[in-house]
């Protein structure tokens, strides 16, 4: 069939609109949304746990380290108590105190000392491969966090009723980890199997091995 007036022909610039909302289409297609209930073997909500989303056998895109990440020492606490960053991330550690902090860590994800300091140390801590580094202070006792370092783009933080979002996941075979600060040491993260289409899914998660 043809029309009197011939045909319409696209300009460069619609030509681009068109190229990038079929790039958009395609982003997201197969992507959907992982919703998780973290709890523990009584069946309590926990906050602060983090969760990810591990391909069975597909590779994701590779992980970019985050910027701006600092774990602030205050009333001599750390804060926040919990963060996650990627592979790569480098972490400020500013002391707000009046008094001197030297805050270490000896866990296999990370070794570093900060030694006896005040304000902001020259050279921020690099995180440089998976897994959780629990932070200390030399000084005080007290004082403890934890460096979730993750290699996955799909991640997210339970808020304070244990819930979370990991949002666009692509369709596949996942493994999907959890780890809280509850958990003994050596104890492994619990992970249950999840597969993933292109709708929304919801799971709980129980933590196994916490600590009484």
């Amino acid at each position: 069939m043809k029309f009197p007036w011939g045909p319409f022909p696209l300009r460069p610039a619609c030509l681009g609109a068109v190229a990038a909302a079929l790039c958009c289409f395609a982003a997201h297609v197969g992507a959907a949304v992982l919703r998780v209930h973290v709890t523990d073997p009584a069946g309590r909500s926990l906050p602060n746990a983090v969760v990810m989303l591990e391909p069975v056998s597909a590779k994701l895109p590779p992980v970019e380290p985050m910027a701006g990440v600092a774990i602030s020492q205050a009333k001599r606490q750390f804060n926040p108590q919990v963060t996650v960053v990627t592979v790569g991330t480098p972490v400020h550690f500013p002391n707000f105190d009046t008094v001197r902090h030297h805050v270490y860590s000896f866990s296999p994800a990370k070794h570093f000392e900060l030694k006896l300091y005040a304000g902001v140390p020259a050279k921020p801590v690099v995180f440089d491969k998976p897994g959780v580094a629990v932070i200390g202070c030399n000084i005080h006792d007290n004082m403890v966090a934890w460096v979730v370092i993750v290699d996955t783009p799909l991640y997210a933080m339970t808020a304070t009723g244990g819930r979370a979002k990991i949002a666009s996941v692509p369709a596949g075979a996942y493994q999907l980890k959890v780890w809280h600060a509850s958990l003994r040491p050596g104890v492994e993260m619990s992970s249950i199997p999840v597969n993933m289409g292109t709708s929304d899914q919801e799971v709980q998660l129980q933590v196994q091995g916490t600590a009484p």
